[in-house]
């Protein structure tokens, strides 16, 4: 498995758990070609395809937005956090319950440092989908750079317990690499997995999720 930046997790933690249910959504008119391109784990690819979906005339409304998050997402994991917007925005005029869509766009806000329309955002992701660990995870993260740290604290055990094991394993690879834990990789929430968060959360630069190539073996 390629281990992601923590800039970029969110958005491929929730492509990879959505993509196959999003692509089995795509009416059967839509050119094949162009749907596997779209869902592509190549940035590239997945512009071009999903451009290709969205200029086609012969396509409905959600599977448009799909087409339009697809590609926020890729430009969003190719840094271009301003230009993913306007996409994330179609998107959501299109299909104003997509959750995924929302929590995205909620990210790229943090990002961006705007933080209350991002914890808007993720607020709205939550009504929609209140069991995704996604989610809990952004609005954790907006929380935590808000000085929210108790709530934010909440938001990360949230997102561990509906994430199960590999969420957790995440936040102890993540942590250890911030300096806050020493301990096994293994998935448990300890005391001492909890202490470490409590200590990370207490400063607004800790970031429980791993920057690039940590923890490639424990999450192989």
């Amino acid at each position: 498995m390629t281990v992601l930046s923590r800039h970029s997790r969110n958005y491929r933690l929730a492509a990879l758990l959505t993509g196959a249910l999003l692509a089995c959504a795509m009416p059967a008119g839509a050119a094949s070609t162009s749907t596997s391109e779209c869902f592509s784990q190549n940035n590239e690819r997945r512009i071009a395809g999903c451009t290709d979906l969205i200029e086609n005339p012969n396509i409905d409304a959600g599977t448009k937005s799909l087409a339009y998050a697809m590609r926020a997402l890729a430009l969003s994991l190719k840094g271009k956090l301003d230009e993913s917007l306007p996409d994330y925005d179609r998107a959501i005029e299109l299909d104003p319950g997509s959750a995924m869509s929302f929590n995205n766009r909620a990210w790229v806000k943090y990002k961006l440092n705007r933080l209350e329309d991002g914890l808007e955002d993720v607020e709205r992701s939550l009504v929609l989908g209140p069991a995704s660990p996604h989610a809990h995870d952004t609005r954790a993260h907006i929380r935590q750079a808000l000085g929210e740290r108790r709530p934010a604290l909440r938001d990360y055990e949230r997102a561990m317990r509906l994430g199960g094991e590999p969420l957790v394993r995440l936040y102890q690879c993540g942590l250890e690499a911030a300096g806050f834990y020493k301990g096994p990789i293994d998935g448990l929430y300890t005391r001492d997995v909890r202490s470490a968060l409590e200590a990370c959360v207490d400063t607004t630069e800790c970031d429980p999720l791993p920057p690039d190539e940590e923890c490639r073996a424990a999450m192989s």
